[in-house]
């Protein structure tokens, strides 16, 4: 491969596969958090083959609890785990992919295998379900964005080498390009973890992966070709990077979190900032949080799960929201904290979001921005009801860019009952992907995953609300 340029062919795929074979075993995801920098390797089984939730699948939404909210809608009873979603800003269609383990069989097919499905009335209902790539090695990972021209970008992991893909639909998800690839004989050789980024018209893309330490590619065709990867940082931390924005302007944001590679100590949230198109970053540390607390009471919850990580948006004024979770020293849980900046350099003091309590976990927070200035929406996941046994999903808004906030939404905990889930919520947080996103109405899309333990079944939930 060229250290020049990565090509990307526009020969098209059609997605969807005929079910004809069994599916070969598959292959886990937790030696992703590796704590050394050679290839990972494999791994264990997460759910159960036979699993089905006997939950009903509601076609269409039923209001919720939450005033201007619907209840809370399963995807599939399948073994469903770390969804994203992404919406259309000019139209109605909404875009949801996850991986799915021991997915209906399909000829070749690998396990676990990226599902799609796409709603072309603003998450009212919801065509059958996709596989849009259905060649290699086991998938992990989502990432969706869209452009305003409607173009649908796709990235995800593919065993770690080739590692992070990327793919692009000009047809609203019915026919996807060939992926690209970012790794290859010169380093990066493994990838994992990928962030996708866009401009608004979608001529900017950018991909973000680690192998350890964190690497960007760029494009500035839309995708069609990128340069090579280029490495943000010097040192010997392992770095994931978890949100991030393009800016009116150009400049692109990452938020990320750096740790030791056994996640023992303190770990930094950071902002990362390229004003070059990418050619260059130079990384601000934001916060640094204590050791983050041992979720060894779920099965296979590795060391370092539950720790800190960021996200960030940017409003119609070009306020920079900065949302992140993070402990300090000698408190076992981790809080929720936020902090704003005019231009991603000089950042507010930071300030709790909600109220902080010694003995809730805050995980997983997501940040988006609403069409007004001023308006961002949060949502995340905590324990406050049942420490370490009960999760929720939850939301808050502010119009003042964070001088007030809005009552928080409990999302979850309303839907139908499953083995993980109940009226007071679900046993574990499924997956380190967790997102939310804003459609051209201004109307929330939320999904999280959901399920026993780190190991167990579970499944992904979906909710749109306002």
């Amino acid at each position: 491969m060229s250290p020049l340029r990565i090509i990307l062919s526009l020969s098209l795929v059609v997605a969807g596969c005929a079910p004809d074979t069994a599916m070969p075993p598959r292959r886990g995801v937790a030696a992703a958090k590796q704590r050394d920098r050679s290839a990972p390797e494999a791994q264990h089984v997460r759910g159960a083959p036979d699993y089905r939730s006997d939950a009903a699948i509601e076609r269409l939404p039923v209001p919720g609890r939450a005033v201007g909210w619907d209840r809370e809608r399963l995807w599939s009873s399948h073994v469903d785990w770390e969804p994203v979603v992404a919406a259309d800003p000019r139209s109605d269609w909404v875009y949801q992919m996850a991986s799915r383990y021991y997915a209906p069989p399909c000829e070749g097919c690998p396990d676990p295998i990226m599902v799609f499905r796409r709603s072309p009335d603003g998450g009212v209902s919801w065509e059958d379900d996709r596989y849009p790539f259905t060649d290699g090695d086991w998938q992990n990972d989502p990432q969706l964005a869209v452009a305003t021209d409607g173009t649908v970008f796709a990235a995800w992991l593919q065993d770690w080498r080739p590692g992070v893909r990327l793919s692009r639909s000009t047809d609203n998800g019915v026919t996807w390009s060939k992926p690209v690839h970012f790794t290859g004989e010169r380093q990066p050789r493994w990838s994992d973890h990928p962030l996708l980024l866009i401009s608004d018209d979608g001529q900017d893309v950018y991909v973000a992966f680690n192998n350890g330490d964190s690497w960007v590619a760029a494009s500035h065709d839309g995708g069609l070709t990128f340069g090579p990867p280029v490495r943000t940082n010097d040192d010997a931390r392992y770095w994931f990077q978890t949100g991030g924005v393009v800016t009116a302007s150009g400049d692109v944001l990452i938020a990320a979190a750096d740790y030791s590679q056994d996640y023992r100590g303190e770990a930094h949230l950071n902002v990362l900032r390229s004003t070059d198109g990418g050619g260059s970053w130079v990384s601000a540390r934001v916060d640094t949080s204590a050791e983050a607390p041992a979720c060894d009471w779920a099965d296979g919850c590795y060391f370092g799960y539950l720790g800190p990580r960021a996200d960030l948006a940017v409003d119609a004024a070009g306020t920079v929201m900065l949302v992140y979770n993070a402990g300090a020293r000698g408190d076992r849980s981790q809080r929720l904290w936020y902090r704003t900046s005019t231009d991603a350099l000089l950042w507010s003091r930071r300030r709790s979001l909600p109220r902080p309590s010694p003995r809730v976990s805050f995980v997983f927070p997501a940040v988006v921005a609403g069409p007004d200035r001023g308006d961002f929406r949060v949502a995340w996941m905590d324990d406050r009801r049942a420490p370490q046994s009960r999760w929720n999903t939850w939301s808050v808004r502010t119009v003042d860019a964070g001088a007030t906030w809005e009552s928080r939404v409990r999302l979850s905990g309303g839907g139908p009952e499953t083995s993980y889930s109940d009226l007071e919520g679900y046993a574990f947080p499924y997956g380190d992907y967790f997102q939310l996103a804003v459609d051209g109405d201004g109307r929330n899309h939320v999904v999280w995953g959901a399920g026993e333990s780190y190991d167990g079944s579970g499944g992904v939930w979906y909710t749109r609300g306002r």
